[in-house]
């Protein structure tokens, strides 16, 4: 056991029931249904229940809640596993799958008919709905609640045979329709569906739901702690009257905190799979998806991440947290331990009329100025060179801090130099600047004490390399788009992705490996692209800019 989990109410009731030995050691799952990609939430309910299980020396188990097998898929299984792999967790044993207990549980529901606690219901859904009363007014009994326990076995072997059309039946257990808690109206244990299951074929046309297979999944697991996000506090009675009503073994006890709601961001799975079938993103990993998938393409660590999950605490109630502490924690991280790189993404030629033309120099700078562990890099510098269209103005008042005609501004790790002349185009564009260095101020100060006005970034325009860069930013530019009656799709934000198809870049950053992130001085951090970068074509997603630009009015 580590010594000091962090504390939180599940971590105290954890430290209550080892200490009382109520349990002997803590087994925690994660359930995920296969029916798409991970989002930040779900990264935050991998934090709790393996973060758990780490501190108090127990296991978590991965277990694929796979019940519904019209909406899920063998890719969804895949980028799950690697998903929960990538943020540094491992689960205990083998992968586990729903579906390798459906004969158990389809045993279960046998037993619940044969005691008188589970009917067959031929109710339409549309009937079942009206049957089934409000939050204000009691359910009424279905006309087959009171079906003798020989004609329920007989219809529910029917329907395992396959007898019967999808809706026409459904296996509900027979609890109180008068319930103030409507999940205790005749929930439906089992209902028809004629589609094949991704993990067992054709064995099975009917399916449990999850209210029915989930505690006593956890039982078969021998689950101590099942742990939810707020939304299943009202299912928790229905848990546990299975628990109580079957002849399971343990005991597991279902607990509830509040989810990860993040301001700018959707985290409805029904709602990110819109945006990926119409085309508005490019995938489940686009990188401005806020999916595990997506977080990773856009250069997020599984530390900043997991971080964050520990920023934001582990409380019983719901809020919205601001993605702007998700922000701060990609900063932080990146900050601390990213290679340091230049790129320009507007490039305006100077050319250096004092430099010899075929002179080139080799310069090596610290990777990262407090990081000596992380080695050193080389600049090439030659004659021409690219800066920043941006850095440049031919007139300009006392505040603007880079290069100017007639002033001065040193090139980051490089020379001070001073720029003379300017070259337009017909059109009266600038093309070019002449300038010319400072002698002696590859690391010192002018020797006339006349100080540059700035410190700007370049590459060279012989050495450099042309690169892609995919400027990425928030999706949605409305704080809470998915609120009351919002229609998330208006506030898309137009300007989520800029891309610039001619940067030029340092030589060195084109040998990047996938996923390796950098800080582009004075322009932010960028990652490598996972599938797209390549020496021979480089291209740099933006992870995030330098500082937070949305909050500064």
């Amino acid at each position: 056991m580590e010594d000091s989990p962090a504390s939180n109410f599940l971590q105290n009731i954890v430290s209550e029931d080892l200490a009382s030995g109520r349990v002997a050691e803590v087994v925690t799952r994660f359930p995920p249904e296969p029916n798409g990609y991970l989002h930040i939430g779900h990264a935050k309910s991998i934090s709790v229940n393996f973060g758990l299980a780490e501190a108090n020396g127990g296991r978590c188990h991965l277990r694929f809640d796979d019940t519904n097998p019209e909406k899920e898929s063998q890719e969804y299984i895949d980028a799950i596993q690697a998903d929960i792999r990538w943020l540094g967790y491992t689960w205990d044993g083998e992968v586990r799958y729903a579906s390798a207990y459906f004969q158990q549980l389809y045993d279960w529901a046998v037993y619940l008919v044969e005691q008188g606690n589970a009917y067959i219901c031929d109710l339409s859904p549309e009937e079942a709905r009206e049957y089934r009363g409000t939050l204000t007014e009691s359910g009424r009994n279905s006309p087959h609640r009171d079906r003798s326990v020989e004609e329920n076995l007989d219809l529910l072997a029917r329907m395992k045979a396959g007898e019967f059309d999808e809706g026409a039946r459904v296996l509900r257990a027979k609890i109180d329709m008068s319930a103030p808690n409507v999940n205790l109206r005749d929930p439906i244990l089992y209902r028809i569906r004629k589609v094949s299951h991704h993990q067992t074929g054709t064995d099975w046309v009917m399916y449990p739901t999850y209210d029915f297979a989930h505690g006593q999944e956890d039982a078969i697991e021998g689950i101590t702690h099942s742990i939810c996000t707020l939304e299943f506090e009202d299912h928790r009675p229905l848990y546990d009257w299975f628990l109580e009503h079957l002849p399971v073994t343990g005991r597991p006890r279902q607990y509830e905190f509040g989810r990860l709601n993040p301001s700018y961001t959707i985290t409805s799975k029904r709602k990110l799979k819109q945006l990926v079938d119409d085309g508005v993103v490019g995938g489940w990993d686009d990188p401005r998806m806020p999916t595990v998938a997506g977080m990773r393409r856009r250069g997020y660590t599984p530390a900043a991440i997991r971080k964050f999950c520990d920023m934001i605490g582990t409380t019983r109630g719901d809020g919205v947290v601001d993605v702007a502490m998700l922000e701060f924690a990609i900063r932080e991280d990146l900050n601390d331990n990213a290679v340091r790189g230049m790129c320009v993404l507007n490039p305006l030629k100077v050319v250096l009329t004092d430099y010899p033309q075929d002179k080139l120099e080799e310069l090596s700078v610290a990777a990262h100025p407090n990081r000596d562990d992380l080695g050193s890099r080389v600049l090439p510098f030659t004659r021409e060179l690219f800066i920043d269209a941006d850095d440049f103005r031919a007139e300009a008042n006392k505040k603007y801090k880079r290069l100017v005609l007639g002033k001065r501004v040193r090139l980051r790790n490089a020379y001070v130099i001073e720029a003379d002349e300017v070259i337009v185009d017909d059109e009266g564009n600038i093309t070019a600047v002449h300038a010319h260095t400072i002698p002696g101020t590859l690391g010192e100060n002018p020797a006339d004490g006349i100080k540059p006005k700035g410190v700007i970034q370049w590459v060279s325009a012989s050495h450099g390399k042309r690169a892609e860069v995919r400027l990425y930013d928030r999706l949605f530019n409305h704080e809470a788009p998915d609120k009351g009656d919002n229609a998330f799709m208006d506030y898309i934000n137009p300007d989520s992705l800029n891309v610039v198809h001619a940067a030029w870049i340092e030589p060195s950053l084109a040998a990047a490996v996938a996923e390796q992130g950098f800080q582009f001085e004075r322009e932010g951090y960028f990652v490598a692209d996972r599938y797209d970068h390549s020496p021979d074509k480089p291209v740099f997603n933006r992870t995030i800019g330098l500082r937070d630009t949305w909050n500064n009015g």
